[in-house]
Order: structure tokens, then sequence, then C-alpha cells
């Protein structure tokens, strides 16, 4: 592996395009951050915020693959003493070609602006500079991906500088080299079964490729969407337990990296709760900082979040989980996947209605997540993570407790599995439990019809999904002795607004419904 390419230092805070803002940045003239905006608020993040790196994303969306060389020509005054790839960091999210479908060619075209960036680059900073040398591949499900992308831009990137065009002149005599001559290839895990086996999936590349470095992505919202917080919370400490594991039979340093969002169901790493996030998740070398974090608390809050980030990251080793426990974590994660799924099945319908209220932040392609692309066929069919989470929190309802009742059914060994390896359970859900409103599961059991007509639903699965919620809410109540809904003055003018977004939904009052919903977004501080 080219030296050149290795970090000198590991970005420990990465800005990533999530749309889970409730607010608006006050730099932006509009609601929906695209474009020109989006080369600004790379720019915003490294020199305001003081975050070390820039997810650039190319899955799900449209974006501009001139965005180094807009960087520079915009902000050269930062940039100058700045070096994108050197003191400062941007990493592409490709697309699968395995998810992609239709669109899988986005990946040859991010690709193929890897050494474009190069050329713009060093042109402008007048040496051999290389911004982009690291690509995220979402979806990861085994090692040949990893080892087919890396070949791809070895072989059809690079390796056409070299194709004969007319007698004996080549690409690279007519347009020049291509550099980088290799890349990075980051792995993010987001099913169950990538994140239990991590290590099986990382070990091969390892093996085959032979990096001194490796950053491996873990996910943390869509685990949620697709199983529940608690699963995605345990999921999360088997991989990082696992990766230190294969760290220590390699030659290779592993840098965890989790994607998370504000409030705990997606990850709980908001500037209110960093003392104990670093607590709850050791292990890691990078995190994400996502537009909720970075626009819906005063600037100065959020600069003093990433700097505290920037400077106790890596915190540390995960905890290592030994087999039996493991084997105890694999029994509660089922009994909890299972009642989770159960109650999603019957939920789906309403959440799906309520979802076309979210507001857009970014540009997105129609995409449905994992849990979608498994339970479609079922007709089950869920929105994206933020969304999917704005739309439970709006009416009440967090999803954090969805499927809790299955707390009743593990037993001593799992109990205590359960509370070595999720620390701060009781309280995340003591702070989510402000956002329940036992109000509205009244108003919609009593308008039992006019819901399940709104929401094209039967009276019956409306009734069975809510005498479950309220099944969920007693569980953690007893299990956890914990009193659930609002206490204070902003908890109860939070549980207005979403007593009042679900009469107009229901009376389908868009625009009042619309604005219901973002006034309660904006007391929680984010949208999902």
């Amino acid at each position: 592996m080219n030296d050149k390419i290795e970090h000198a230092t590991i970005p420990r805070t990465m800005s990533t395009q999530h749309p889970d803002n409730a607010n608006i940045p006050e730099w932006s003239q509009e609601e929906i951050i695209n474009g020109n905006t989006e080369v600004y608020e790379a720019y915003y993040a490294y020199s305001t915020l003081g975050c070390q790196e820039v997810m650039w994303d190319s899955e799900g969306k449209d974006t501009d693959t001139r965005v180094v060389r807009k960087l520079l020509q915009k902000h050269w005054d930062y940039f100058s003493a700045h070096t994108i790839g050197e003191d400062i960091f941007l990493t592409y999210r490709i697309p699968n070609p395995k998810i992609e479908g239709p669109e899988r060619k986005f990946f040859v075209e991010t690709l193929q602006n890897i050494p474009v960036a190069h050329d713009v680059a060093s042109l402008v900073y007048r040496r051999d500079v290389i911004p982009i040398f690291e690509v995220i591949l979402p979806f990861t499900t085994e090692a040949q991906e990893l080892i087919m992308l890396l070949n791809y831009y070895k072989k059809a990137i690079i390796g056409h500088e070299d194709v004969a065009l007319y007698e004996s002149i080549t690409t690279k005599d007519w347009i020049g080299s291509f550099n980088p001559k290799t890349i990075k290839v980051i792995p993010l895990v987001e099913d169950f079964n990538s994140i239990v086996n991590v290590d099986k999936i990382v070990r091969p590349y390892l093996q085959a490729v032979k990096p001194r470095q490796q950053r491996v992505f873990i996910a943390r919202s869509d685990p949620a969407l697709n199983y529940g917080l608690i699963c995605a919370v345990i999921l999360s400490k088997i991989a990082l337990s696992k990766l230190k594991q294969l760290e220590k039979q390699q030659d290779t340093l592993i840098y965890p990296i989790l994607g998370v969002g504000s409030k705990p169901f997606r990850g709980h790493l908001s500037p209110e709760n960093i003392d104990n996030f670093l607590e709850e998740y050791k292990g890691l070398s990078t995190v994400t900082v996502q537009s909720a974090f970075r626009y819906d608390y005063p600037t100065a809050q959020v600069k003093e979040g990433v700097e505290t980030l920037n400077q106790r990251l890596p915190n540390g080793d995960p905890e290592t989980i030994e087999l039996e426990e493991e084997k105890a974590l694999m029994s509660l994660l089922a009994k909890c996947r299972l009642e989770y799924e159960s109650q999603i099945e019957l939920l789906a319908p309403f959440i799906n209605s309520v979802s076309a209220y979210v507001p857009p932040r970014r540009a997105r392609k129609l995409h449905i997540g994992l849990f979608g692309y498994s339970r479609c066929v079922a007709g089950v069919c869920l929105p994206r993570a933020i969304s999917f989470a704005a739309s439970l929190y709006s009416v009440g309802l967090p999803p954090e407790f969805i499927g809790l009742r299955a707390l009743n059914q593990l037993n001593d060994v799992e109990w205590a599995a359960l509370k070595k390896h999720y620390l701060k359970m009781q309280s995340d859900l003591k702070l989510v439990g402000a956002y329940v409103s036992r109000q509205n599961i009244d108003m919609l059991l009593e308008m039992n019809s006019q819901t399940a007509k709104r929401a094209n639903m039967n009276r019956e699965t409306v009734q069975k999904a809510l005498e479950n919620t309220l099944e969920d809410w007693k569980a953690v109540e007893e299990k956890l002795d914990l009193k659930l809904g609002p206490k204070t003055l902003s908890e109860r003018k939070h549980e207005n607004f979403t007593n009042n977004f679900l009469l107009s939904y229901l009376q389908k009052e868009d625009a009042e419904a619309k604005r219901a919903l973002l006034e309660s977004a904006k007391i929680r501080k984010c949208l999902g």
C-alpha cells in the first residue's frame, strides 16, 4: 500500500449529509440543502465547526463530483493552509452496484473523479496532493465486494492509462497519468448478519490487501430501524469487540467508525450527551456528526462538542465479549428482534402515512432501507430511518420503545448481559420517555375508525398496535422503574404539538400538520 495514502492522523469527526436537522442552517437560503450549498456546507464543517472529515455522499442521492475544485476555488484562503487529504479529509460514500440496480454506474462516475480531483489539487497546491483516497462501500456483506472495488479502481480507472489509442500513443500520452494508483476501501456493515460477522468480512480483505491501517464503518441508524433500539446497541458492541480481536490477530491497525444520530434510537450523539456517548461506545476512532448535531444547537455548543470529540477520540478499548456472553446476547437479540418486527408489521401503514409530513432536508432518490428490501414482498415497507423516527416522535410514540415488552421474556443471564453491555439504557429511555404521550394513544383509540381509514388500515390492526404500544411502555416502567410522559414545561409543549399534529393529520389539514410536526422537532432538537 502506497505510503502517500496512509492517514498520518485518523480523523475523529466526520460531518455527514444525513437530513435529520429540524432547523435550517443560518447560512442556507433554502430548506433543502443540495448542489453548491452542500459544497459550502463542507467548507463550513471544516472551517467553522472544526470537523476533521466530510463524507461526500453519492449513495441514494445526486452529488457534485467537482467538489474539490469548487472548494479550492471558492475558499482558497482556508484550504491554502489546510490541505485536503493531509490536514482535513474528504471521503466518498459510493453507491453499491449490488443495491443500486439501474443507477449502478454512478459507482463508476464517482471513482473516475478521484484522479480528476488529484490533478486539480496538485495544480492548485503546486505539488503532488491526493485529496481523495478513501471510499466507503455501503451494504458490505462479504470481503469479495471490497476486493472487487479495489481491483476495479486499479484495473479500470488506473489501468486504462496504458491502453493504446493509436499506434504507440497511449491514454497516458494523450491525457496524462492517473493518480492515485490505488485507494483505500472502508466497508460499511449495516445488516444483522454482516455486523455480527464483521470480522469474517474484514479478515479476508486484510489478508489479500495487507494494509497497515483499515477503517471499518459500523451502521447504528439502519439497524435500529430494522431491528429496534436494543438490537442496534448490542450489535454495535459485538462488532467493536470482534474488530478489536481481529486487530490483535492481524498485522493491521483497525479504526472503527460509528454512524450515529442525536437521539437514542439512532445512537444518541448530541452536544448534550457526549460524556455518556463516549462511555457507552468504547473503542471508537471516528464518529459521524450529523445535521441535527450541527444545526439544532447553538453554534458555540456545537464547536465545543466537536472539539471535545476531536480530543477524546479514540476512547479506549471496547469491552471484550467472550463466547458464552455472546450466546446470551444473541439469545436476547432474537427475543427483542421478534417483538420489534411483529409490532412494526402492524404500525407500518400508519408510519408511512405520517412520514409524508416530514420535511425533506436533502434531495434524495427513493430508498427504503434494509427492512423495506426484505419485507416489501409481504407488503411491509418503511421510510428511511430519519423519517421513520421523526414520524413516531411526532405522534408521541417514540421508536425507542417499540417491542420492549420483550424485556419481560429475558432470563437472568440475558438481563445481566443486557445491563452490562447497554450501560446507559435507563438514562436513554428516561430522556425519550418525556416524548411519550398517553393522550395521543387515547385519542387514536377513541378515533379508531378515523385512524384506520386515514392510514389505510383495518380497525383491528390499529387496536392491536396501540395495545402493544401500551404493553411496551408498561414493561419499561416496571422493569426499569421509570415513569414515562412529559414533566417539564418544554416537554408538555412538545406533547401539545404532537397532539395538534395528530388532530390535523386525522382531519387532513396538511399545512397545520406540517407546522405542528416541525415545531415539535425543534423542541427535541432533531427531526428523527
